[in-house]
């Protein structure tokens, strides 16, 4: 099997996880360890990186601080631990142009992954992109993702609900432009109302994904309400990390260690 047929076979995968009846969950990962971990954890059928939490690893913000170089280097690394399909969070493509968002998935297709998270907020974290542009640029990354030969899941991202907006007429109107343009699923993290959530899973003509937090439904009533995916950004490495914490002051305060210490990331 040549390397451009692995690829394929891993999107055909990860595409069919996206319309199978079992949700599609996933536990965001970071580096090579996160991702070992996750993917030796039975039910986990695909793995999903999330930028703020690689950005953190690297000392650095969300928002693109990392720069395409250094996302995509991130992104090879976890790809490498795993053999499962893996779809990588590429903030909002890196680049001014749709040009650029293409080259974008060249590169990340070239880094094993076979996903990706395409969104709509700019930078500065105040605005939205116009839809139109929006949708050039996930256009772009479907036509480089086609040229390749490879069906890369495109998971596009309205940030309408981010910005504080609840607005489901606009989160529709926007993910019915992005299925147009190419994507394969509509993302709208931030929306938890069950009733809302439920609409644009109806409205959408995509499956729908979200992004679960404290105070949203549970997985299993995010399946009942039509979800296709869920997946939880920098939630799992808020786990660890408050897990490291406890441990540490434990630790420092004299206690004993725990067995947990033992614990080692499997190997790929």
């Amino acid at each position: 099997m040549t390397a451009t047929d692995d690829l394929k076979a891993r999107a055909e995968e990860l595409r069919r996880l996206h319309t199978d009846p079992a949700i599609l969950v996933l536990v965001n990962v970071w580096d090579a360890a996160s991702a070992a971990t996750v993917a030796s954890v039975p039910g986990c059928r695909a793995i999903a990186t999330a930028s703020w939490a690689i950005a953190a690893a690297h000392g650095l913000a969300d928002g693109e601080a990392i720069g395409r170089e250094g996302m995509l280097r991130a992104v090879e690394t976890v790809a490498r631990a795993v053999t499962l399909p893996v779809t990588a969070d590429l903030e909002g493509g890196y680049g001014e142009t749709p040009a650029d968002v293409g080259e974008t998935i060249e590169r990340a297709l070239a880094a094993g992954a076979v996903g990706c998270n395409l969104e709509d907020g700019l930078r500065d974290g105040a605005e939205l992109r116009d839809a139109s542009e929006a949708a050039e640029r996930i256009a772009a990354a479907r036509a480089a993702a086609d040229a390749a030969g490879v069906p890369v899941v495109i998971n596009a991202r309205t940030d309408v609900y981010l910005r504080g907006t609840d607005d489901p007429e606009a989160a529709f109107l926007r993910g019915q432009a992005y299925a147009r343009a190419g994507a394969d699923c509509i993302f709208v993290p931030g929306v938890v109302d069950p009733k809302t959530i439920r609409e644009l899973v109806e409205g959408i003509d995509a499956p729908v994904s979200v992004l679960a937090r404290p105070g949203a439904p549970s997985v299993s009533e995010l399946q009942e309400l039509g979800v296709a995916r869920v997946s939880f950004g920098p939630g799992p490495m808020g786990v660890a990390l408050a897990a490291l914490a406890r441990t540490a002051s434990d630790l420092l305060g004299g206690g004993v260690p725990a067995g947990e210490l033992s614990y080692r990331p499997p190997a790929a």
